[in-house]
């Protein structure tokens, strides 16, 4: 079997230039496009170089110029609904990493998955969906203890969604088990006595931060902390290229890093 072609959308981004470097260090992989936004001033340099890895003879463009076996999208909500037209026309298997999409969108998403693999993750990382995997067994657990939940994470200064998509998926698991119907961002004034039936979130924008979560269970007289940090942005950009060669071997359907972990 030859090597997976990656079609790489937002390759000229922070994610997408670590996607394109470490892709041409694997020997099962092969970027064969870039893409990222037509107005974008690299348009047109080799996208290895950009990514500071050296000419790779793949050029950033805004269009799907040479066959792929499989998309990995790190771009923007803005870009999301041109990424899955391009998806669509060429019955390109997705790996989505963009957070912050509409409502929207997220139909259009899960109507496509019906006729081509989606793996959409708001977190690449290997280690964040191990630790998701704990807080859904900690809130199972936790569940008629009388546990608050309170959320916190932390991002570099250019992230442009809060709370981040992993926060909110941290919030849904736990919430599926313990049956919080409140999601409060934030808190300021005189708020009142916590309810009980409350999670609560906290984002921080700190300098060039790649990714911090820190979810905590309070009890009167213990606390339970699961904590994920992210030292560089090269612990999602493998996780994405984890992804991608799962899905690209899978049928339609609507997967998750769960699956690549098999959790």
């Amino acid at each position: 079997m030859g090597k997976l072609r990656i079609a790489v959308i937002g390759a000229a981004g922070r994610m997408g230039r670590r996607i394109v470097a470490l892709a041409t260090e694997d020997a099962d992989l092969m970027v064969t496009a870039a893409l990222d936004a037509a107005d974008h001033p690299q348009i047109g340099q080799d996208a290895g170089v950009v990514a500071g890895v050296g000419p790779l003879g793949v050029l950033l463009r805004p269009d799907l110029s040479a066959p792929a076996d499989v998309a990995v999208d790190f771009s923007s909500p803005r870009a999301s609904d041109l990424v899955l037209t391009l998806c669509r026309e060429h019955r390109l298997p997705l790996v989505f990493a963009t957070t912050g999409i509409s409502a929207e969108q997220q139909r259009r998403l899960e109507a496509l998955a019906q006729d081509i693999p989606i793996l959409q993750a708001p977190n690449m990382s290997l280690a964040v969906n191990l630790a998701l995997k704990l807080a859904q067994t900690a809130a199972a657990a936790l569940k008629d203890q009388d546990a608050d939940v309170e959320i916190l994470e932390r991002h570099h200064r250019f992230k442009e969604d809060a709370p981040s998509g992993t926060a909110l998926e941290f919030g849904r698991v736990i919430s599926r088990e313990m049956g919080q119907t409140a999601h409060r961002h934030g808190r300021e004034g005189r708020p009142g006595q916590r309810p009980r039936n409350e999670i609560g979130y906290h984002a921080v924008r700190v300098g060039d931060n790649p990714g911090e979560h820190n979810v905590v269970f309070g009890m009167l007289g213990e606390t339970v902390e699961i904590i994920v940090r992210a030292t560089n942005r090269d612990a999602y950009a493998k996780g994405a290229l984890a992804a991608a060669k799962f899905v690209a071997r899978q049928r339609p359907g609507l997967y998750s890093m769960r699956d690549v972990l098999k959790l």
